[in-house]
């Protein structure tokens, strides 16, 4: 038996072990464990949505349990103390552990740079608990500063400094920022009272970022009344103040520290080799250089890839590309084959500046492009989106949609409000009964017809050579000529000849439906019906009758409506019906989104079965499902 243990549930380690999840996954042999000290994976490049309100707590968290339901991965919630890389063992308080191939990736944490108090006075910014902890601590800032009676003091918690202006330091004062005007309103507070610093000891923000984008970041900063402060030698952290340098003494009660990060505490206290910050030096096949049989994944790596002079960036994209390398090199050297080396090819990086704007850096390997506001934002989503769809798939991704989209409060989303604006489902119950029982009746009329005789075809129009306007007004006249005078049949014609025109279908749907026809409904003469076009006919009345039902007691009312929606538009581009079939369109296109759950059997329904199908292995498996 070969155990393989991954240390640390973060973005590499999860990656690492649903990888190696797939290789073994009929391998009796093979045993993978994933070691973490908390029970959830975090995101944590969505920190700042927690802690200014945009998103719920619980949106950056996903549990380790769900991402490997059905997977060959053991989960156990542990803190290990020490490895014994002779003996091949993890060591905790409560347990030991054994291992063949052992893979850290236990991330980092917040490095102060030996900064008097900046430890001790700080909120540090890296971890679910802290975003947490610093989105009641904004709130609770803005409770107290509204009772506050002595000016100087309210001012003091009405100042928020942010230390470090990286993407972390950026993304989270671009929030507050949005997040101000909602709590001064709230709390009755003048928005001119509430500062927001940014300070960074580098001589630009976003420095990893070109010098085009930086300067558009800053002016959306400043558009937002956030104070820039750049160089700034900060040489002391007080409680409730901090020094940006000798003279320039900030009094302030919510300091942030995201000034940098540096190995986690277990690392920096293994023997191995380290460079930059308690990073673990690696060879090309992510592998440490003191031990074979140790691979690092994520910020722990320490590797400059050939032709290149700086270390691979610790970033989200360093993980996902690392983790694939290294599941197949172990999978190779259990297997006795090659492995591979690491050649990473990064396609860029973003930051959001609030929930609207962005700038981003992205594009293939050595061919970037600069994006500014929707797409750079539009390009972050994707990017996030995909990674969760790595991870738990459709589940996720769904409800990252939700929050980022749609279960927006104060239009806080890249698109605006428009698709965060939220009805109670009440208001479409009369909608959907008056679309159901429209259905219903045309369904029963027409059934009453082919019940008198079975031969008729009222559903599917004429052949080809009888389908323009005046064909199919000889065919009225014909109808009536031996039951009302030639008055009527002339009106007849008439009637005929306007339906027809008054039918507006662009011409190239026309041809294409008109194809279909010919192929399916009409014999080679194109003189009469193929057997296909009366159990077409039969089939189309039984569905108008049982949607239109469906719709009424409001059973499944999504998938009824999406069919109908196929129903009417097939219709109408066949010339069978007026433009008026299109109002069925619409109707059932605001019927799709939830209307059977008031007044109807969905309320009950729905529930039930979302029950039953996540008990379905496969669906727990493929995250098939929504929470």
């Amino acid at each position: 038996m070969k155990k393989i243990v991954i240390l640390g549930g973060g973005y590499g380690g999860v990656l690492t072990a649903k990888k190696l999840a797939k290789k073994f996954k009929n391998d009796k042999d093979v045993e993978i464990k994933l070691i973490d000290r908390n029970p959830y994976h975090t995101l944590l490049t969505e920190l700042h949505e927690v802690s200014a309100n945009r998103a719920p707590e619980d949106s950056i968290k996903i549990d380790l349990k769900k991402i490997f339901a059905g997977l060959k991965v053991d989960v156990a919630l542990d803190e290990i103390s020490n490895i014994d890389f002779k003996g091949k063992k993890l060591k905790s308080d409560k347990a030991t552990y054994a291992y063949d191939y052992l893979v850290i990736g236990t991330g980092s944490k917040p490095t102060f740079f030996g900064i008097p108090g900046a430890e001790e006075n700080t909120f540090s910014f890296w971890s679910y608990d802290d975003a947490v902890a610093l989105k009641r601590q904004i709130r609770d800032m803005y409770t107290k500063a509204a009772k506050e009676k002595n000016p100087a003091v309210r001012r003091s918690m009405l100042t928020f400094v942010i230390i470090g202006a990286g993407f972390t330091g950026v993304e989270l004062v671009g929030e507050m920022a949005e997040q101000r005007e909602e709590l001064c309103r709230e709390f009755f507070i003048d928005p001119s009272e509430v500062r927001l610093i940014v300070a960074n000891m580098a001589p630009k923000v976003l420095p990893i970022l070109p010098d085009k984008l930086i300067q558009k970041a800053e002016a959306r900063l400043r558009k937002l009344n956030v104070e820039i402060v750049t160089s700034a030698k900060i040489t002391e952290v007080g409680a409730g103040s901090v020094a940006l340098g000798e003279k320039n003494i900030v009094e302030a009660q919510t300091i942030v520290w995201t000034a940098g990060v540096e190995g986690s505490e277990i690392v920096g206290n293994l023997d191995v080799q380290q460079q930059g910050r308690k990073r673990i030096v690696t060879n090309e096949h992510l592998e440490s250089v003191d031990h074979k049989n140790v691979y690092v994944v994520g910020d722990n790596i320490f590797f400059i890839p050939e032709g290149e002079k700086r270390p691979v960036p610790q970033m989200v994209e360093n993980a996902e590309q690392a983790a694939p390398i290294i599941a197949g090199n172990i999978t190779a050297d259990i297997k006795g084959t090659a492995k591979k080396a690491y050649k990473p090819g990064f396609h860029g990086t973003m930051v959001s500046i609030g929930s609207r704007y962005g700038v981003a850096n992205v594009g293939l390997p050595g061919k970037l492009f600069m994006l500014t506001g929707f797409m750079a934002m539009l390009s972050k989503h994707f990017i996030n989106m995909f990674y969760l769809s790595q991870v738990v798939g459709f589940n996720k991704v769904w409800t990252y949609m939700m929050h980022e989209f749609f279960h927006v409060e104060n239009r806080k989303s890249f698109v605006g409000g428009y698709f965060s604006k939220r009805s109670p489902n009440f208001w479409l119950v009369p909608l959907r009964m008056l679309l159901g029982g429209m259905w219903l009746y045309e369904g029963i009329d027409k059934f009453k017809k082919i019940w008198e005789d079975p031969n008729k075809i009222f559903l599917i129009p004429a052949p080809a050579h009888l389908t323009d306007a005046a064909s199919s007004a000889s065919v009225a006249v014909d109808a009536v000529k031996d039951t009302v005078d030639a008055q009527s049949a002339a009106s007849a014609v008439t009637t005929a000849k306007e339906a027809v025109e008054a039918l507006w279908v662009p011409g190239w749907i026309y041809d294409i439906t008109h194809w279909f026809m010919n192929l399916m409904f009409y014999n080679s003469g194109g003189t009469d019906y193929t057997a296909l076009a009366k159990w077409f006919q039969i089939g189309m009345v039984c569905a108008e009758i049982v949607f239109g039902v469906m719709l009424i007691v409001g059973l499944f009312t999504a998938i009824a409506s999406i069919a109908t929606i196929g129903m009417a538009v097939m219709i109408w581009s066949t010339k069978m019906a007026s433009t008026e079939m299109l109002w069925y369109v619409g109707a059932a296109i605001a019927c799709i989104g939830g209307s059977g759950s008031v007044f109807g059997l969905d309320y009950y329904v729905l529930p039930w079965l979302k029950k039953q199908w996540k008990r379905i292995p496969l669906v727990r498996r493929w995250y098939l499902f929504t929470d």
